[in-house]
């Protein structure tokens, strides 16, 4: 007898800045928020592959395969991100980012593992987000790339911040070979297979 073949579904979609990496309300106190749900009618099983906060945008993996959400979710698969920080970062933080920093998580300090970080010399192609973020005459801002193999709570925002650069604008563009390319903010796309 042939065993049953469950058929999994794949999403990879571009979350908006204002959504819950999550499909439905767990509380009353979360009445307005905005919901993933919201952008296309998910499996009722579907979950995120890691998430985004609220504030954070760009990839998010969408599975009903708790296999592939334990896999992406370990150390193996490399996650990028863009972060617009506050100020006109050097290369002696930069340095600091890469080798890693202690953040606060769960109540105690935890240094990061190291990473790849770099500064971006051109300021990337993103669409605009839907929130206005403070303009130049507040003063510098730079963009950074940063690559991380793990994905503590707001790490990269936490990152930043432990080095004196707080981030503005915070937008994943890589899972593992995975890219966000010209998808637009609120695109969903089913596929076949991730990896």
């Amino acid at each position: 007898m042939e065993a049953f073949k469950v058929n999994h579904k794949h999403f990879i979609i571009y979350k908006p800045y204002g959504y819950l990496s999550q499909f439905i309300s767990n509380a009353n106190k979360q009445r307005n928020k905005k919901f993933l749900g919201e952008l296309y009618n998910f499996p009722e099983n579907a979950m995120a592959i890691g998430r985004l906060d609220e504030k954070s945008e760009g990839l998010l993996l969408i599975t009903t395969d708790g296999k592939m959400s334990d896999f992406v979710n370990s150390q193996k698969v490399e996650k990028e991100y863009y972060a617009q920080v506050d100020g006109d970062i050097s290369t002696k933080v930069i340095e600091q980012l890469k080798l890693g920093v202690k953040i606060g998580f769960n109540g105690t300090k935890y240094k990061t593992k190291p990473c790849k970080v770099f500064k971006l010399s051109d300021i990337p192609d993103l669409p605009k987000r839907s929130k206005k973020i403070r303009d130049g005459r507040h003063g510098p801002t730079s963009w950074i790339s940063i690559t991380l193999n793990e994905g503590k709570f707001r790490q990269v925002r936490k990152m930043t911040s432990a080095v004196g650069f707080p981030t503005l604008r915070l937008v994943r563009i890589r899972v593992g070979n995975i890219n966000l390319g010209a998808m637009q903010v609120g695109d969903v796309i089913e596929v076949d297979e991730f990896f």
